[in-house]
């Protein structure tokens, strides 16, 4: 039993989606580690819900790579390897860097705008301990760039990917060092966009892809 496991419904959202929240961010936050074993019965018990519910997010955390579904033995937390890490950064890095080429011809005022207000947050945000928070500001200032590079069918792929790197941006937020590192890179590419300069947006982003891969990576290595 997971004593630190509460379920959070907020208004207007399927039960199963609560759940969904619920577990994802206790994988997140580490309350439940890789490995762990989720019984559907034991889970549903604890957040006061049947288990089709359960079962339904459980699905749905598997199709983010954060469960992984062992034969016989049901549904366990997935690790964080260094394969996954790979695979998952080489496609965001490709699609990131088309994101900010289009992005840097494609882009208004008020989206620079946007961009400035989201690491503003950002900054403040990186005072806390709420790594959730952090993670998701950050997803939201990538986001601007994503809608101003006007491509309907990277957006989604990009969309799919934010889903497959939210384990690792997590990882990284969680060192406080780090996130300083984050606000200046974030400024290298607002900076960039606002220049219209293609190639200095890229190498930025390709820089900010790096360091994420290379810190996680290390924790990875060192979890060995």
């Amino acid at each position: 039993m997971v004593e630190d496991l509460q379920l959070v419904i907020a208004d207007n959202i399927p039960l199963r989606d609560a759940v969904f929240e619920t577990l994802r961010e206790a994988i997140l936050k580490g309350v439940l580690p890789p490995g762990q074993h989720l019984m559907e019965m034991q889970l549903a018990y604890q957040l006061g819900v049947s288990r089709t519910p359960v079962r339904e997010a459980i699905r749905m955390l598997e199709l983010e790579g954060l469960v992984n579904m062992v034969p016989r033995k049901g549904a366990r937390v997935a690790a964080i390897s260094e394969k996954s890490l790979c695979d998952v950064l080489e496609v965001r890095r490709a699609l990131e860097e088309l994101s900010v080429r289009l992005a840097c011809t494609r882009m208004e005022r008020d989206d620079l705008e946007k961009l400035d207000s989201i690491n503003q947050q950002f900054i403040r945000a990186c005072q806390s301990d709420d790594v959730v928070q952090i993670a998701r500001i950050d997803e939201s200032f990538h986001a601007v760039i994503y809608e101003a590079a006007d491509n309907v069918k990277l957006l989604q792929l990009l969309n799919q990917m934010q889903n497959q790197m939210y384990r690792y941006r997590i990882e990284y937020i969680k060192m406080k060092d780090r996130r300083q590192i984050l606000v200046e890179e974030h400024k290298k590419i607002i900076h960039s966009l606002a220049r219209r300069d293609v190639d200095a947006a890229t190498e930025a982003t390709r820089t900010h892809i790096a360091h994420q891969e290379q810190y996680v990576m290390s924790v990875i290595q060192g979890n060995r």
